[in-house]
């Protein structure tokens, strides 16, 4: 029986009860590439006629060879192409409006050796012109575009994904006559990527909760056994926790400790040295990174658990103080979300007001979705607090979804030394309103050791 997507919901993907995982709804590779299909269909046909009206060009063109895919291209791509074939060229086209005044529906061509799936219309034939470079001039000489766009850009890496030699060859085949009309297709590209669709986001709660659920086991005596598991044992848990779900990670996970020692929270190692190899005790503060990847959208995930001493039923006051600071920066960062607003505008401003609130803030916030760290407006890195150029001067559009990910630094006089709570969760912009798509950690996770 044909799956129904509007009765697809991911929350009887994964049932977490306890320390099972029922796998038995998960989609089968035949049900993904489904819903992948037609969701991009449906992202072609009537997503990508605004975003190329909105940007204001007629022709947007796409060129990868095999194993070396441009990352735009790939998100084009249907299930069951899982690399370019040869050179793929997929060009974009917008006849603009008929005689009565009504838009047309973009034209989706393959100058390619193999038809696209039904996504994309073959038009090369080989035997009648071996050239492939000549047919693509001839499809754009009949077409006469305005502009044609090519992923080309300084700023924002997703969005360059046309190689050195490609171009060459492309201007070489092109000539002079044209070169006035080329433009980078940087808004388009940045637009594509970013914009969700209300078919995603019918299902991208469910994918983050299923997330949380992993992280939850993760953070539970299931896998840790105080003063036996040592952090790269959760790790590797949750690697192979994610291949038994025949899930992948996009990063490789990592679980930190803060604990009561002379140890002092060091920014560059939180970051990209955490210690390898850790003893989880009790008393001990967990945090962890994690994400996973399912139907082409991306989770990322930052959580900490409170290790029970014995006797403790619940985790110190003077931790939830911490986390509740976390909480609150939360809370002034989404509040300053506005359509038009840039990145950099935004972070200036929370930051502002959390200092001014009496909270020590960092955040280093990213879109996410086809990619984790996704093309889109950032909002601060955690070593350019004072703002991102590029990539931060970019304006939030509604419709678009980010990690929000900071941390909030907290004095701790029972420890004496200050520690982060480092908290990251998905959430999605209306235009309007920023909301949590599977809520946000309010409270440890806590793990005994009795």
């Amino acid at each position: 029986m044909k799956r129904t997507w509007n009765a697809f919901l991911l929350v009887t993907l994964v049932a977490f009860t306890g320390a099972a995982f029922a796998t038995s709804d998960m989609l089968n590779l035949r049900e993904q590439a489904q819903f992948i299909d037609e969701t991009l269909d449906e992202r072609l046909t009537h997503l990508l006629p605004d975003l190329m009206r909105r940007e204001g060009i007629d022709m947007w063109i796409l060129i990868s060879r095999e194993y070396n895919e441009d990352p735009v291209l790939k998100t084009m791509l249907p299930a069951n192409w899982l690399s370019a074939r040869r050179r793929t060229i997929l060009v974009l086209f917008d006849p603009g409006k008929n005689e009565s005044g009504q838009y047309q529906p973009i034209e989706r061509l393959a100058v390619a050796r193999y038809n696209v799936d039904t996504l994309f219309q073959k038009s090369w034939d080989k035997e009648q012109q071996p050239n492939q470079w000549k047919s693509l001039v001839e499809l754009i000489k009949q077409k006469n575009p305005y502009k044609i766009a090519l992923n080309k850009s300084s700023t924002t890496a997703l969005a360059d994904g046309l190689t050195a030699t490609e171009f060459e060859e492309f201007k070489d085949a092109m000539g002079k006559d044209v070169k006035n009309q080329i433009v980078s297709s940087q808004p388009l590209a940045v637009a594509w990527l970013e914009t969700r669709t209300s078919k995603e986001m019918e299902v991208y709660p469910s994918i983050v909760k299923l997330s949380h659920n992993i992280v939850a086991q993760a953070f539970s005596n299931d896998v840790i056994t105080p003063g036996l598991t040592t952090t790269e044992d959760v790790v590797w848990w949750l690697r192979e926790k994610v291949a038994a779900l025949k899930l992948q990670t996009w990063f490789h996970p990592t679980v930190s400790i803060q604990r009561a020692s002379d140890e002092k929270f060091d920014q560059l190692q939180a970051f990209s040295k955490r210690p390898e190899l850790q003893t989880i005790m009790p008393g001990d503060l967990l945090h962890l990174d994690f994400g996973i990847t399912y139907l082409r959208l991306n989770t990322d995930q930052q959580q900490h658990a409170y290790v029970l001493k014995k006797g403790e039923k619940d985790a110190p006051e003077y931790l939830k103080k911490a986390l509740a600071n976390g909480n609150k920066l939360q809370d002034i960062f989404i509040a300053n979300f506005k359509e038009g607003r840039t990145g950099n505008e935004v972070l200036a401003m929370s930051r502002r007001q959390a200092i001014e609130q009496g909270i020590k803030p960092a955040i280093y916030t990213h879109p996410i979705g086809f990619h984790g760290h996704a093309a889109g407006t950032t909002l601060g890195m955690w070593d350019s607090q004072g703002g991102v150029p590029g990539e931060g001067d970019y304006p939030l559009h509604a419709n678009t979804a980010y990690s929000i990910e900071l941390n909030a630094a907290t004095f701790i006089p029972e420890w004496q030394k200050e520690i982060r709570i480092m908290l990251e969760e998905e959430a999605f912009f209306d235009g309007e309103k920023v909301e949590y798509l599977h809520g946000r950690q309010k409270q440890f996770h806590l793990i005994s050791s009795e």
